[in-house]
């Protein structure tokens, strides 16, 4: 069985690609391991950094296959994270103002997960349509937003256009830089677009990955990490213009674009963040070599410091278990032995469950408040204020570890 395959050429241009850093080879993130499955063999891929010198996309350079990175049993489901709830707001409510669109029109989010981006525009009264691969497509379906479970592609597309006509509105938010074959991707859009149709994408945003030295954002299911030009050249490659871009804080800091078929004029704003990512060096060698330096020395701090604290008899355990928070651990090889167990969400179906590649238990939040232990490592850092302010208000009383950009205990 064929599971993935090395690429040496840019997903974008075409060009040869330059690795400029290996963290290793990782189990896929959200294969979470049952009492039973927690002895059998795991298989690990390697995750490698690679610069475009042609277009500048930074991609991975081994790509596994969709269906076992979002395998029908995928665990992670978007309601559960408050933060993302209130984004998907202030995307409907930003994109139904700014774009003046109809209420009868048709809103289709690509990899919608369990459909909570499409509640607020149902709510506005829009029809709306998920595609998604995972199980989560059972739960949007039970909360009334209808949802195709299945890969979104060509022929998918084709389907969606027989069924239920052009869009008004394309949402693609944290999966456009998960789905391989970029080109084809971007075809299979436009299938569904007229000219006054909007695309939105979200992702994580390069500009912030390196500023905040953000490796636990490297995993299988990110393919590619954008910053403007290289977005811009896939649209226009594929008869589009990217017509704006805002950053927005999602996810650690992310950028929400905005494309349209033809050409079209681009916004003062989409230029000043382009001149942004230029003067702070994004298309530059140098920049990578040193976010390669950066990541070294975090991985090192961390470890340290929790080894430190081992030492002298203090019980760590993790607070959230996430596809970020699996790869800052597999790569730093923080495991059962050093964590005791995570702290989840009440109400995951991650509870019960072991870490892929590290084997650390999943228990409820509750159950970390009822054991107290002494420390907490806030492996989603990228909302640890909101984090340690709920687990305080909860009766957790021990202190936090925040991991990155620099490691360090907080009370």
């Amino acid at each position: 069985m064929k599971t993935g395959r090395h690429i040496s050429k840019c997903q974008i241009c075409n060009a040869d690609l330059h690795q400029f850093l290996s963290l290793g080879h990782h189990a896929v993130t959200q294969q979470y391991l049952t009492d039973k499955s927690l002895n059998q063999e795991e298989t690990l891929y390697p995750m490698n950094l690679c610069r475009c010198h042609k277009c500048g996309l930074i991609q991975l350079d081994y790509i596994v296959d969709p269906k076992i990175v979002f395998a029908e049993n995928y665990p992670y489901r978007t309601g559960l994270t408050n933060m993302l709830i209130r984004n998907f707001e202030n995307l409907a409510e930003s994109a139904t103002k700014a774009f003046e669109l109809p209420k009868s029109g048709l809103i289709i989010d690509i990899g919608s997960n369990d459909g909570s981006l499409l509640k607020p525009f149902r709510k506005r009264g829009f029809e709306v349509l998920g595609v998604e691969p995972t199980d989560a497509a059972k739960d949007a379906n039970h909360d009334g937003i209808k949802t195709i479970q299945a890969f979104f592609n060509k022929n998918m597309a084709r389907k969606i256009l027989k069924t239920s006509g052009k869009a008004t509105l394309i949402t693609c938010t944290n999966t456009f830089a998960h789905i391989d074959h970029s080109h084809e991707l971007v075809t299979a859009i436009k299938l569904l677009m007229d000219d006054r149709t909007v695309f939105v994408s979200e992702s994580q945003y390069l500009f912030d990955i390196i500023a905040k030295t953000e490796f636990d954002t490297v995993y299988h299911e990110h393919l590619r990490f954008y910053s403007l030009l290289p977005l811009a050249k896939l649209f226009e490659m594929n008869g589009m213009t990217l017509v704006d871009a805002e950053k927005i804080g999602a996810a650690g800091g992310s950028i929400r674009v905005y494309a349209m078929k033809g050409n079209k004029e681009k916004s003062r704003r989409l230029i000043d963040l382009i001149a942004a990512e230029k003067s702070a060096g994004l298309y530059e060698k140098a920049t990578y070599e040193n976010y390669a330096n950066k990541v070294l020395g975090a991985k090192f701090d961390l470890v340290a410091l929790l080894l430190t604290l081992k030492k002298k008899g203090a019980e760590i355990a993790g607070l959230t278990s996430s596809a970020r928070s699996n790869s800052l651990l597999s790569t730093c090889k923080i495991d059962n032995h050093i964590l005791s167990y995570l702290g989840e969400k009440n109400g995951s179906p991650k509870i019960g469950l072991y870490t892929p590649g590290t084997h650390i238990p999943v228990v409820s939040e509750d159950e970390i408040i009822k054991k107290q232990p002494p420390y907490l490592l806030v492996l989603s850092w990228h909302i640890g204020d909101e984090l340690i302010s709920i687990m305080k208000k909860a009766g957790y009383k021990g202190k936090f570890i925040i991991p990155l950009p620099v490691a360090k205990i907080v009370e």
